[in-house]
């Protein structure tokens, strides 16, 4: 059974070089949690974790931050973004939507920091954070809204 538009459940993902960030989240409330990242290697995750939490949220959806200059234009990270949108959906079927990610890093650090984060990102990413921040951001483009400000 497939979820319809507006109830999907959704498999965010902040794509990296070392480690990718990982969110779920629903459509119909509009929020999203992150999950442990990913560890990866040169930008090829660890895809039997990828499989584990495949097979744990059973996801209508992925969405993928797609990491575009600031001018809105193609960067090499975005290409291999790109690339790793087109085999999660080849290796489990699932369709993949792209989503600018732009300023969600910076965002996720301000975050983190204001939270205490010591500012140790390689150590003590905020991967995951980025991730909620690419879906909650998804989910009010696909409304036309600004994203919810956060609690």
């Amino acid at each position: 059974m497939t979820a319809t538009e507006g109830q999907r459940l959704i498999l965010a993902f902040d794509f990296g070089t070392r480690r990718m960030g990982v969110a779920v989240g629903n459509e119909w409330i509009r929020r999203a949690t992150a999950l442990d990242p990913i560890p990866a290697r040169d930008g090829i995750p660890d895809w039997q974790q990828v499989t584990r939490l495949v097979e744990e949220w059973q996801p209508d959806l992925f969405v993928v931050g797609l990491p575009l200059n600031m001018d809105g234009s193609e960067s090499d990270m975005s290409v291999r973004a790109r690339k790793f949108g087109n085999r999660l959906h080849g290796r489990y079927g699932k369709p993949c939507e792209m989503t600018d990610e732009r300023g969600s890093t910076r965002e996720a650090k301000a975050i983190a920091r204001e939270a205490g984060h010591k500012g140790n990102y390689r150590d003590e990413g905020v991967d995951g954070l980025s991730a909620q921040l690419i879906l909650e951001g998804y989910f009010a483009a696909r409304e036309g809204l600004p994203p919810r400000s956060r609690p």
